[in-house]
């Protein structure tokens, strides 16, 4: 029995040692020096080992000042690699745990920036233009001066522009099918939601031919026998 139990105590202290990172040589290396490695991995794109690095950082140095960093540019890291819900993940961690940070403007950047580089076409579904758009609207918001609220704005009318432009889509689509209701619906919505993009004049043509075109829909329809 006593056999068994230093082997178990050896296997522990073994196994253990190896989850720690005794012997990785991982737990030799400081956190600045972590937090040097990690950018070097970054400025030169391998942003894998970098996230590696920084993860590493943040795991053994959680109190450490670099620690900070390394939260911020794993988000950034994921970004670089287009790990977008990765990077995302990590940018809303960011805010959570420093929502009074210098950075935050640049971290609801990126989040919009995570949903707006995957914007589709206009025939697809817009839930990433929807997201990015909220991003940048709150963005601007919160920080209606800082640089990267300005710099959103651009983002802000090419996200908006892709919405009307997919409601038209969608709203053109039901006409051809004359399902001439949804359509209006659709074109209605531009009208009303971006007025501004113009989108809106060609919702306005279709709606009147739409409602033209009801019209001669319902006067087909034959007359109920009284």
């Amino acid at each position: 029995m006593k056999r068994f139990a230093f082997i178990f105590l050896v296997l522990f202290t073994v196994s253990g040692c190896a989850w720690l990172g005794f012997g990785t040589g991982e737990t030799n290396k400081s956190a600045i020096e972590l937090a040097h490695e990690g950018m070097d991995h970054y400025n030169g794109g391998s942003y894998h080992k970098a996230v590696k690095s920084f993860q590493t950082l943040k795991d053994w140095y959680p109190f450490s000042k670099y620690a900070m960093l390394a939260e911020l540019k794993m988000g950034d890291a994921h970004y670089q690699q287009k790990d977008y819900e990765e990077a995302i993940a990590s940018y809303e961690e960011f805010e959570n745990l420093h929502p009074r940070n210098e950075a935050i403007p640049y971290v609801i950047y990126q989040i919009g920036r995570c949903y707006f580089d995957r914007l589709e076409t206009v025939d697809r579904d817009q839930a990433n233009g929807r997201l990015a758009l909220a991003a940048f609207q709150r963005l601007r918001r919160k920080f209606p001066q800082d640089p990267y609220a300005l710099q959103a704005s651009a983002h802000i009318q090419k996200s908006i522009q892709n919405l009307a432009e997919h409601e038209f889509h969608v709203g053109f689509y039901y006409y051809k099918a004359k399902n001439y209701k949804a359509a209006m619906g659709r074109f209605k919505a531009i009208i009303e939601n971006y007025p501004d993009t113009g989108v809106h004049i060609k919702a306005l043509q279709y709606l009147t031919v739409t409602e033209k075109s009801m019209a001669g829909k319902l006067q087909e329809q034959p007359k109920k026998k009284s």
